[in-house]
This record gives structure tokens, C-alpha cells and sequence, in this order.
């Protein structure tokens, strides 16, 4: 992780964030035969408004390598995450910049994020299917499978529940 800074993206961050967003679901093959959610990744204004939009940099070049939306229960954009937890979204990688601990890094700023707010958990869904290395990503971080929380937002389409407790302290 050498190199790179987590922090709240800006404004003029979002364009760059719409398209790694985009780009990293397309070639993880999660936007075929999906109608419209393309432009929901790509709206990054909508995403920041309801919660907080996460970028790593590299510390370099200021380039954006990737992007994460962290929500609490009740925004919009939450999906699993009931009192007292969070859950993060979206979280995508610039195809570009993979093998870098991106993910790792945006992963974690999230459930510091999550200590840091008092909360009990970190609830996320990954798509079935999803590649071995994310699962992993995840595995390593803390995440087991909850399978009470897996759903469907749509045919076709099959998301796994997982959580990560946070200590109290």
C-alpha cells in the first residue's frame, strides 16, 4: 500500500471516479445484460450526497486509483445494514491500478470509518460469482459469510451477505 492515501473524494475527484467506477464493473463482466446501473456508479454527486465517497490516490501522480461509497442504515444507498452498522458500496478499482492493495486499503478505511462512528459492524454484499480474489480481499479482512442477509435486486442477479464484527472499546 506503499504510496497511496485514502480520503473523502471531492468534487473534482467525481468524473475520475465515474469512470474507474464503471470501468472496473465492466471488465468484472457485472454490467452485461444490466439496464441502468451503469449510470447509477457514474453518479457520483447522488452517491456523495447520501454518504461518503472514499478515493485512494496515488501519492505520486494524485491520480485516482479507486473508490468506495460508505453509507449508514437509512441513507439511500444502504442496502443490508440495519442500527449501529455500516456498510460500504461500489467499492471499484481502476483496472489500471489493480494488484496495489487499492481495494484492501479502501476496504479498511471503511471499517476504521465504521470504529470510528461507534458502530458494531461492517455488513457488505458481493455478487456470486464475483472473483476469488475479492472474496478473498475480504476473507482476509475480517469478513464472514452471512447468508441470512443474501438477496437478489433483480433477476439474474445474486448478492452474498457479509459482515465483519467490530470490537467495543
Amino acid at each position: 500500500m506503499t504510496g497511496l492515501r485514502v480520503r473523502r473524494a471531492e468534487p473534482a475527484d467525481f468524473p475520475a471516479v465515474a469512470r474507474l467506477t464503471v470501468a472496473a464493473y465492466e471488465a468484472d463482466g457485472q454490467l452485461k445484460g444490466e439496464h441502468g446501473y451503469g449510470a447509477v456508479l457514474a453518479d457520483v454527486s447522488t452517491r456523495a450526497d447520501s454518504g461518503e465517497v472514499l478515493v485512494a490516490v496515488d501519492e505520486a501522480t494524485g491520480a485516482v486509483l479507486g473508490s468506495v461509497t460508505f453509507v449508514l442504515p437509512g441513507t439511500p444507498f444502504a442496502e443490508l445494514s440495519g442500527p449501529g452498522e455500516a456498510e460500504f458500496r461500489m467499492l471499484a478499482v481502476d483496472p489500471a491500478g489493480q494488484g496495489r492493495g487499492v481495494g484492501a486499503a479502501l476496504a479498511q478505511a471503511c471499517v476504521d470509518r465504521a470504529a470510528e462512528l461507534g458502530c458494531t459492524a461492517v455488513v457488505i454484499c458481493v455478487r456470486a460469482g464475483m472473483a476469488a480474489s475479492a472474496h478473498r480481499l475480504y476473507e482476509r479482512l475480517g469478513f464472514v459469510r452471512s447468508p441470512e442477509q443474501d438477496w437478489s435486486p433483480v433477476p439474474g442477479v445474486d448478492l452474498l451477505g457479509l459482515r465483519r464484527e467490530l470490537s467495543r472499546g
